[in-house]
């Protein structure tokens, strides 16, 4: 059996010289948090799986992603690193490897041309390749739709991107499935609806998705305590689960989380 992942997520602004974490409430509402990594170091020390980065404005700004913040933490931090935001071409890419990412994720430019899915997982692997889906709910069924039965309806998910800036009409199950065909090796699905709320992880979503592909998911977006983790792992097949707020502002401690979900019969590696 493979031990589920906890991963932390630093939601790095790098318009401000050396960058800065910073966290919302359903993309909204951003409040600082720290050094992206000296934040990481610490969770790395405190038991982390891996450590996912991403440029929450690089797409939106147009500007290259982070590979300073990527060499700086790759010194010190020994766990696989995932680094998003501003990828839109395999040199992009090249370059967030090169600096010593382990993957990367791509969302904005990957609904603008799929194809830079099998362009990535072709020159790296599959598994160096991430698809970030930032879904939220629509209860306006529509026929095409990849309806499903949640306790508050019927819905169906709608991908966002440039940060949740923008929506694009495009169904996210329909995309999940649509990306694994073309080479992605895992999912960081995030719940736009949960994002920031401390109300736990968007159940029916995750489920839905963790079970029509046969890539890993990562479950994301709304984690306010460790039950939520121990609750998204009972119920769906997610391989991880990403938080940040309850890591950034001291709430909880990875290694707490991981070894509360241990005494509840999850598979952590501790």
């Amino acid at each position: 059996m493979l031990a589920r992942r906890i991963i932390p997520c630093l939601d790095c602004d790098l318009g401000v010289p050396g960058g800065r974490v910073v966290k919302g409430i359903e993309f909204k509402q951003i409040r600082y948090a720290g050094i992206p990594w000296e934040l990481a170091r610490k969770y790395y020390e405190n038991g982390a799986d891996e450590i996912v980065f991403l440029d929450i404005t690089a797409s939106h700004e147009r500007r290259d992603t982070m590979t300073e913040v990527i060499k700086k933490t790759s010194e010190s931090v020994f766990v696989p690193l995932a680094v998003g935001g501003g990828i839109k071409s395999l040199e992009d890419a090249r370059e967030a490897f090169n600096a010593g990412a382990d993957k990367v994720t791509v969302n904005t430019s990957a609904l603008k041309r799929p194809e830079l899915i099998s362009e990535i997982a072709g020159g790296y692997g599959n598994q160096a390749c991430v698809l970030a889906i930032d879904a939220k709910r629509r209860y306006n069924l529509e026929e095409g739709r990849e309806i499903i039965d949640t306790p508050e309806g019927r819905c169906w998910f709608e991908c966002s991107f440039y940060g949740g800036r923008e929506f694009t009409g495009v169904d996210a199950l329909a995309w999940a499935k649509n990306a694994e065909k073309l080479g992605a090796g895992e999912i960081l699905l995030t719940s736009m609806d949960r994002d920031g709320t401390y109300d736990g992880f968007d159940i029916p979503l995750t489920d839905i998705v963790s079970r029509m592909v046969r890539i890993p998911v990562i479950a994301s977006g709304g984690v306010g305590r460790p039950e939520h983790m121990l609750d998204v792992f009972k119920k769906t097949n997610a391989s991880a689960a990403l938080a940040a707020s309850i890591f950034h502002y001291g709430e909880w401690r990875i290694n707490e989380v991981k070894k509360f979900l241990a005494e509840n019969g999850v598979h952590v590696r501790l």
